[in-house]
């Protein structure tokens, strides 16, 4: 009976392999796309230094509102 257990182990094991993914990804998209996802993300960061900006200076005028009522 060990010998039948250790003989079925056996011939699946190298199968168990057999259905793992290649680790090699396939991207077919091309410099078109690239550029424009960086475009994408240009504006995005633009978009975020001015809001920035604008929270900064609410925050400094909130600040200088609570030195002057104390």
């Amino acid at each position: 009976m060990k010998s039948l257990i250790s003989a079925t182990i056996a011939a699946l094991a190298p199968t168990a392999t057999a259905f793992a993914a290649s680790g090699a990804r396939e991207d077919n998209s091309g410099i078109y796309s690239t550029i424009f996802l960086g475009l994408c993300a240009l504006i995005v960061i633009g978009q975020l230094v001015p809001a920035a900006m604008v929270m900064l200076g609410f925050a400094k005028g909130l600040r200088k509102e609570a030195k002057t009522e104390a």
